[in-house]
Order: C-alpha cells, then sequence, then structure tokens
C-alpha cells in the first residue's frame, strides 16, 4: 500500500492501515527513541506513544513531508519530552543494550580480546563515556548529532525533522562535534578510563 493510501486509511480510523504503517516505521521509530535516551525498554515505551499520538493527531498532517519525517519530528520531541520529564535520571547506555542495540556497532575483536574481560569492561567504558558526552550536549546539537550518526539522516532530511535551514542543521552538528572532541579529549588525558 503506498504512503499517501495508508494516510488516507488513517485518517478512516482504518486500524489494517495502523497496523501496516507501524510495521513500516517502527525499527526507525524505536532506534530514533533509542539514539536519545540509551535505553531500549524506554525507547519502547516512547515509540508506543510516538504511534498512538500520530494516530490520534493524523487528521492534522497537512503532507507536506513525507509521514516518516512526521514520524521522526514526533519521535524526537517525546523523547526530549521524557528526557526533560526524568532529567534526575542518569542516562547510560549498559554494555548489554549496546550489544542488543542494532544501531550501535562494536569493534571487531580478536579471538584474545573476546576473552578479556578487562576489554570489555573498557569498551563498556568508553560507550558510557560517549553517551555522557552526547547528553550533555545543548538539546539542538544533541538532536542533530544523534539524528546523522545514529540515524544517517541527510543533512536535508535533518532540516526537514528539525524545521531548520540545511546551513543551520551543518552549524549544529559541526559545533556537535567540536563540543563532543573537547568533553573527550579531556577524559582522555585524565585516563578516565
Amino acid at each position: 500500500m503506498s504512503e499517501s493510501k495508508i494516510i488516507q486509511k488513517l485518517k478512516q480510523g482504518n486500524e489494517q492501515a495502523f497496523r501496516e504503517m507501524v510495521e513500516n516505521y517502527q525499527k526507525m521509530v524505536v532506534n530514533t527513541c533509542f539514539g536519545m535516551v540509551h535505553n531500549t525498554e524506554d525507547a519502547e515505551d516512547i515509540a508506543q506513544e510516538v504511534f498512538i499520538e500520530m494516530f490520534r493527531s493524523i487528521h492534522k498532517f497537512r503532507a507536506d513531508s513525507k509521514l516518516s519525517t512526521w514520524l521522526y519530528r514526533i519521535s524526537v520531541n517525546r523523547s526530549l519530552n521524557f528526557i526533560r520529564d526524568n532529567k534526575k535520571n542518569k542516562w547510560f547506555q549498559s554494555f548489554e543494550d549496546a550489544v542488543q542495540s542494532k544501531n550501535a556497532e562494536l569493534p571487531k575483536f580478536t579471538s584474545s580480546e573476546t576473552e578479556n574481560p578487562e576489554m570489555k569492561l573498557e569498551n563498556s567504558q568508553r560507550a558510557t563515556l560517549l553517551h555522557e558526552a552526547i547528553d550533555s550536549l545543548p538539546e539542538s546539537q544533541k538532536v542533530a548529532f544523534t539524528l546523522s550518526k545514529y540515524e544517517e539522516l541527510s543533512y536535508q532530511e535533518i532540516s526537514g525533522v528539525m524545521d531548520l535551514s540545511i546551513s543551520s542543521v551543518e552549524s549544529l552538528i559541526h559545533r556537535a562535534k567540536k563540543n563532543l572532541q573537547k568533553k573527550l579529549y579531556v577524559c582522555y588525558k585524565k585516563k578516565c578510563i
């Protein structure tokens, strides 16, 4: 079924169209949420909220952009709301989440490295430090960087999701990389791991 046909059926309240839309976009939405909150269970919960919100507000969708762009926007906003609501909690990604996550690539190890618990611990600590650094970025930089690196969206797609110009997106990602470089360099110098 084409996107326009799915949208039309969704506006009519068709449950089959809703199921098909969820099947088509579930992985994308969960991965986007995961890139923001770094926790699989929370990402799945937020994704459910995203689809519920989308179904309830499909009549507001004007088709100015693709359905996927609209879903990215809802996913990012829901994830940011979740983070704001739970600001007291720390957002660490466990080593198990990294292994289970389809969008996080782990480095290739030789057989001696996989048997080495120190190497596993060090890689887990590196992942935690990286996610702490990403989480400490200003909100707009974090969103742009996450959509670029985790979701591999083009600058044009990110500009559609964030409702910014492409040059603004380029600037945000550039500043995010510079900020991450500074934070991680300081940690490296202090021998955090």
